[in-house]
């Protein structure tokens, strides 16, 4: 009897010493949070939503505080050729990406796309004044708003305005695309061409979809700056942004993955 016994006390005795386990980690220090690091991001209005949340993960996962800089893609481009410190830039579009990096700012290996979006008609909630094409926006009467041409979202509705052959008399030029929004959602306009993705994360609005004959798609490129004080948690940043994880996040808030 006594040794059938002994292995088993072998076993639960190794067990209780501590013997290598098939699970858990082996690492010290797992859960370990990296020391704590600080960066500015440049990105494109259009992308708030997504980025505070990715901002928000990468404060948990990573101890990375991220500064984020929102504004028309333009206004951006301008900040850092003129010298505005930053380490990482997301734009909406490559032509303010490609100023950018003809200026000799962007880091080697960058940029890269990261998402894709498209333009929807935001109408206030219920659609009261029955707008249900890009046609529709021509109608006398209507308060219509659109991003100014400077500004990618601005650019491209002026593309797929003229795709559609139709003609608009905006009641004002936003300098980023999220006036546009505020402004159907406050009821100061009747309509407005925004992001897929700005109607998806607005809550405030209901959104009209643009055939794809006449519709566009908007790139998104992202790069880490030559100027970054941290580059690897820059890099870190940018990684997340086109990891699954981030996909996930950008899919969610309407943006087309990479």
């Amino acid at each position: 009897m006594t040794r059938r016994l002994m292995p088993l006390l072998v076993v639960v005795s190794m067990a209780a010493c501590g013997a290598p386990a098939t699970s858990g980690c082996a690492s010290a220090n797992c859960g370990v949070l990296p020391s704590p690091t600080s960066l500015t991001v440049f990105a494109a209005a259009s992308l708030q939503p997504a980025f505070d949340s990715i901002g928000q993960r990468l404060k948990a996962q990573q101890n990375i505080t991220v500064t984020f800089s929102y504004a028309g893609s333009q206004t951006l481009s301008a900040q850092l050729g003129q010298g505005a410190p930053a380490d990482v830039f997301a734009s909406a579009d490559t032509a303010h990406m490609t100023q950018v990096s003809d200026a000799g700012l962007v880091a080697e290996g960058w940029p890269r796309t990261f998402a894709h979006n498209r333009l929807e008609i935001a109408v206030e909630r219920g659609n009261p004044k029955g707008i249900h094409s890009l046609a529709d926006l021509s109608r006398s009467g209507l308060v219509v708003v659109l991003a100014d041409p400077s500004v990618p979202a601005g650019k491209y509705a002026a593309q797929v305005l003229a795709a559609a052959h139709v003609t608009v008399h905006a009641a004002s030029l936003e300098p980023q695309v999220t006036g546009v929004l505020s402004k159907v959602a406050l009821g100061e306009a009747d309509a407005g061409i925004v992001y897929v993705s700005d109607v998806v994360t607005s809550g405030k609005v209901d959104g009209v979809a643009i055939p794809d004959d006449q519709n566009v798609s908007a790139d998104y490129p992202i790069a880490v700056l030559k100027s970054a004080t941290d580059a690897d948690a820059a890099t870190r940043f940018a990684d997340f942004v086109i990891s699954a994880d981030g996909q996930t996040i950008l899919k969610a808030a309407g943006f087309q993955g990479a």
